[in-house]
């Protein structure tokens, strides 16, 4: 079922509210506890409006952070031989990269 972006932040800041009640904090200690401002958490649960930032705060103080790392899964593989080669790049060392000299004027 599609979902306006409105639901969906309603449905966010319900389950936010719901977790906090369920820990047994009001507001003031779950903002607290995610360092950020009681009207900040507030907006959070009601409107469901937060930057990620704060989504993240949140999540951790409420001990819901495995989930965010889930929220946007990678592309399935469209076969074997695809999702070997993904894990084949994954396992490779990354290049590093130099910073550039500090040259002195000419």
């Amino acid at each position: 079922m599609l979902k306006t972006p409105h639901e969906i932040l309603r449905e966010l800041g319900e389950a936010i509210r719901a977790r906090r009640i369920g820990q047994g904090w009001s507001q003031i200690e779950a903002a607290s506890r995610a360092g950020i401002g009681h009207r900040t958490w507030r907006r959070l649960e009601t409107d469901g409006q937060a930057t990620i930032e704060t989504l993240v705060n949140a999540a951790i103080a409420l001990r819901c952070e495995d989930g965010i790392s889930q929220l946007f899964p990678g592309p399935a593989a469209g076969s074997l031989d695809e999702l070997l080669k993904r894990q084949a790049a994954l396992a490779q060392p990354r290049p590093r990269r130099r910073a550039p000299r500090q040259g002195k004027p000419q």
